[in-house]
């Protein structure tokens, strides 16, 4: 029987329309299904909608709709955005309004009323609360989470800096309060349970600092729209009662029609993903409930951090500096997405977000890492050998031919750095360092890609003596691209079976586990399939220009930056005059310097990349132009000429690393293509010898300049 995996998202307040947070945690919660399922677990995935309280109330009102037309409609648009970014690995779509749900609760409640607490205490009692209540968190607050300020008869949530409600009546509660050794214990020594140890640290802060027994119920008459209390029709059990029993309720606790999913299946293997905000529900509180009700508690509860954006701010409609699922989804690869969603935040801790991160990552590591490493390496298959996969063996006579060109001709050098590299993976990714695990695999990445440019294979293909060195790297990128398709499957499940496609398998890359991965299973000979680029480059420009245009129009002072544009224009005009009446010469210079500015947009449009001097040598009967192949990190080393032979040996030039502007239309000059163009300083006295833009840091062939 194999081992079990419960993975479960929060279930989404269903206040607001999908954003980047439900997106987020839902595509780790589908990276870690999938990737539980490649390694033969019996994965079951929750996610959903939490449907009740009297904030849903209210905005249903609003709305002119009932709560249920109202929660409808949200679980229909968070289900459609599921849908467009292809996460359809879930089980269960949970909804509290749900028939099951609610027996389930009021059985859940049954059995808390009939137990004691740690301490012997009634667990369930009926009291009278009087306080401040958040809608939007569904919490009473404290005197330390909220702010009162001078004047004002009303405090404010800290966290939504809105109007608390003044509530005063009876209530139910939790005693939450003998609770408090049997957590500090219980999280104490388990260091798995509540993840990462800054999320650990707070709410074992919170519990010392003194449990307050729990409100669990409010008046039928003040909210309506909730799971009746069990023998009371005037009161609806409160939100986070309700909320958090979803996990159990949807595997079968507590009711007949999801008996058969296996609540005892799964439960004994659950991990919660929440955001920080919610941390302390999803631990104090639901572990409490857990315990009166005497269940196991969860095997983890992992709070990971916050998306801000570029400045480090909380995402928020009032700033505007949220992030548009359709623009992202119209503009980017999903596949791309989630990568950049796992690789630059540390899982755990707070992340930003910009389009500007986004197309940088994409087109780094992306376009120019794997798919690169996926096209060059398949193109030269193909106009090498046929499209067929050689062998990669290098027999005994020709090891010197191999060495020469820089491979090893044991291959088990790359065999070691393979499995290395896949067992820190598997490491890293059961510890949810999904950033670092990633990083490892690029590291191999970069390794190939080096391996390829030393050994040139576009130069191997002239030297029939290296044939057998050619056909190892050949081979040896392709059974590299193999295990990178294998082991980033759960991340990229798209671009991964294109790859493998075009390696020539067949197999489904889903039901290879990355374990069993074992060195020369390609075989030679294997046709491959149709090369085309997995990741073609985002156009930085183009979309930056989309962007900053719809800001512009969503700008709610789009009026005033009108305003302070004409009236710089109006300080122009008059400097302008003033300047008239000290000299001709002061204005031509102003106005000159002036049309000497570019926009941005025209700087973003140069590219500029490292390159590497491979050859450099003179023109016949040209006195002023070099030619350079220069290495860029591209499948063969770009011509380029340059006019700087009256200035520089060439041979003194081989191995040095310049800039080069990789996107200049190329030009022909004495019969010869140039394509780019290599920087250097022009100095103001003509005699001097120009000088060529380099680096003091080591710097990687192919790096692009920003």
């Amino acid at each position: 029987m194999n081992e079990t995996f419960y993975i479960t998202t929060p279930i989404y307040y269903a206040n607001s329309l999908p954003h980047l947070g439900h997106l987020y945690t839902t595509i780790i919660a589908d990276v870690l299904t999938k990737y539980k399922k490649q390694r033969g677990f019996d994965t079951y995935f929750l996610t959903g909608t939490d449907e009740h309280g009297v904030n849903i109330q209210r905005i249903a009102e609003k709305n002119n709709q009932t709560p249920k037309e109202y929660v409808d409609y949200i679980s229909g648009e968070l289900k459609k955005i599921f849908a467009q970014f292809n996460l359809d690995s879930y089980d269960i779509f949970m909804r509290t309004t749900e028939p099951f749900h609610y027996e389930a609760v009021q059985n859940l409640w049954r059995k808390i009323s009939e137990n004691k607490t740690p301490k012997g205490n009634e667990t369930i009692y009926k009291g009278f609360y009087e306080g401040w209540f958040c809608p939007n968190c569904a919490e009473f607050k404290t005197e330390t989470e909220y702010e009162l300020k001078e004047g004002e008869d009303v405090p404010l949530c800290l966290i939504h800096e809105r109007p608390l409600d003044k509530v005063s009546e009876e209530s139910y509660f939790f005693r939450l309060s003998d609770y408090d050794e049997f957590l500090l214990e219980t999280i104490g020594n388990n260091p798995n349970l509540v993840r990462p140890e800054s999320r650990q640290n707070e709410v074992l802060s919170f519990i010392r600092s003194g449990l307050q027994d729990l409100s669990i119920s409010r008046e039928k008459k003040s909210v309506s729209w909730g799971v009746p209390v069990p023998d009371d029709e005037n009161h609806v059990i409160y939100l986070w009662v309700d909320a958090l029993s979803n996990y159990i309720t949807a595997i079968g606790y507590g009711n007949e029609e999801r008996k058969n999913v296996g609540f005892e299946k799964y439960w004994q293997n659950v991990t919660h993903l929440v955001g920080k905000d919610i941390s302390r529900q999803h631990t104090v509180y639901w572990f409490s409930i857990l315990k009166a009700a005497k269940l196991e508690l969860p095997k983890t509860v992992f709070a990971h951090g916050l998306w801000l954006d570029v400045q480090g701010r909380k995402m928020s409609k009032t700033i505007g500096n949220v992030i548009d699922l359709q623009f992202l989804y119209s503009n980017f690869s999903i596949d791309a997405i989630r990568y950049f969603l796992l690789r630059d935040m540390v899982f755990g801790q707070d992340g930003k977000f910009g389009y500007e991160n986004l197309i940088d990552r994409t087109n780094a590591d992306l376009a120019s890492g794997l798919g690169n490493l996926s096209s060059r390496t398949l193109s030269m298959i193909n106009k090498y050998r046929d499209g067929l996969i050689p062998s990669g063996k290098i027999q005994e006579h020709n090891y010197l031919y191999g060495k020469r060109a820089g491979i090893n001709p044991d291959e088990q050098e790359l065999v070691s750095v393979l499995e290395h590299a896949r067992d820190e993976y598997l490491r890293k990714f059961d510890n949810f360092e999904f950033s670092l695990a990633l990083e490892t695999l690029w590291s191999v990445i970069a390794r190939i890609d080096k391996m390829i440019s030393d050994a040139k294979p576009w130069e191997l293909i002239k030297d029939e003596n290296q044939a057998e060195t050619l056909n190892a790297v050949l081979y040896r990128a392709t059974e590299t691209l193999r295990w990178l398709c294998v082991l980033l499957y759960p991340v990229m499940p798209k671009a991964t079976r294109e790859i493998y496609a075009q390696i020539g398998l067949s197999e489904d890359v889903s039901q290879i586990n990355p374990e069993n991965l074992t060195y020369g299973e390609l075989l030679p000979g294997t046709k491959i399939g149709e090369t085309q680029a997995v990741f073609p480059r985002v156009d930085k420009t183009k979309i930056m220009n989309e962007i900053n245009e719809q800001s512009a129009v969503n700008s709610q002072q789009s009026g005033e930056e009108s305003n302070e544009s004409r009236g710089g224009n109006e300080t122009v005009e008059k400097t302008t005059t003033e300047s008239a009446n000290n000299g001709e010469q002061q204005i031509n210079e102003e106005i000159n310097e002036e049309k000497n500015f570019i926009a941005i947009e025209d700087f973003l449009k140069v590219e500029l990349r490292v390159g590497e001097i491979k050859v450099a040598e003179r023109i016949p009967k040209a006195d002023k132009l070099l030619r350079f192949e220069i290495d860029l990190g591209e499948e063969k080393p770009r011509q380029i000429l340059a006019g700087l032979a009256e200035y520089y040996e060439p041979e003194k030039l081989i191995g040095r690393k310049v800039v080069v502007v990789v996107n200049l239309k190329p030009r022909k000059m004495r019969g010869l293509e140039s394509q780019g163009m290599i920087c250097a300083a022009s100095l103001e006295n003509s005699d001097d010898t120009p000088a060529l833009a380099s680096f003091l840091e080591d710097v990687k062939i192919g790096a692009r300049l920003k």
